[in-house]
């Protein structure tokens, strides 16, 4: 167990170094892409175009392809036209990764599009469904579905984002828990805070627990992580400490994505106590995102 105390110092450190690993190349393809719409043009006769938009007017649209090649496209030859949510590198494109309101489970500062939402599914028995009313505000919640169980729970998390741009997002919510039999319900209500770009990004923030009328005295801290590693793949962090306290969560795992699925699988440990058997908890989510433009 004594082993198990260097894992968030190793993680931290790991992801710190993805992170920084590449910044120069990154700060450049942030600038650029800013003022730039990647889109991806079906045209008459079954040709495929992706690039950045140029300029554009009533009749023509110029595109710039990987490669700096500049082509003019009439837009009386283009049968579909559609927004790519990510970069082209190397001739290929990269979209980002759909499912960016969440870490693991913790939820980060970003939030949904008015419009958008996903369907998730965690540790098999625990679905849950998130939908974007308006820009600022989401609405989350569901019911477990655990076999044989007497009775579910019941869980409800409306999450409002007062501020987002492309480097810094904050958001505060409630995290609602209640067993329709019993009288009380609890829950966690928070704020946190996400810094950095979709691919490379940490996560801050803390929560309060409450239960019964009353609040707890000290919050839990979150921290997070998250490195895009590959063009489908993403490694992510998630841990939770209180402090004064010797005991803390911590985990790690890797998220894989397209355009509207997102699929993570990671270790839960709880570090600073003796325990016995195998350390590790596994946890495995999917969502599958709907609505983006």
């Amino acid at each position: 167990m004594d082993k198990l105390r260097f894992f968030p110092l190793a993680l931290t450190l790991f992801l710190t170094t993805l992170l920084l690993s590449n910044l120069p190349a990154q700060t450049e393809d942030t600038a650029r892409d800013s003022v730039r719409t990647t889109v991806q043009l079906e045209l008459v006769g079954g040709s495929v175009l992706v690039g950045y938009v140029i300029t554009e007017n009533d009749s023509i649209l110029v595109l710039e392809l990987p490669g700096s090649q500049q082509v003019t496209v009439k837009k009386a030859n283009i049968l579909r036209r559609q927004i790519i949510e990510g970069k082209v590198r190397n001739g290929q494109v990269w979209q980002d990764d759909p499912n960016q309101t969440r870490l693991l489970f913790a939820p980060t500062g970003r939030a949904l599009k008015q419009g958008e939402g996903y369907f998730a599914v965690y540790e098999v028995f625990l679905p849950f469904v998130a939908v974007g009313v308006t820009d600022q505000f989401t609405l989350a919640g569901g019911v477990s579905l655990v076999p044989g169980a007497s009775s579910q729970l019941v869980y409800l998390a409306p999450k409002f984002t007062p501020y987002q741009d492309e480097k810094m997002a904050f958001s505060t919510g409630v995290l609602y828990l209640q067993v329709p039999d019993e009288t009380d319900g609890g829950g966690v209500l928070y704020g946190v805070s996400t810094f950095g770009s979709f691919d490379r990004a940490f996560t801050v923030g803390a929560g309060w627990g409450f239960g019964g009328g009353e609040f707890v005295e000290k919050p839990v801290i979150i921290l997070g992580g998250e490195a895009r590693v590959g063009r489908y793949t993403k490694v992510i962090s998630e841990n939770y400490l209180v402090p004064g306290e010797k005991n803390a969560l911590v985990s790690g795992g890797v998220r894989f994505f397209g355009e509207n699925l997102a699929a993570d699988f990671s270790l839960l440990a709880l570090v600073g106590e003796d325990t016995s058997g195998f350390p590790f908890v596994p946890w495995i989510g999917f969502a599958y995102n709907f609505g983006k433009k």
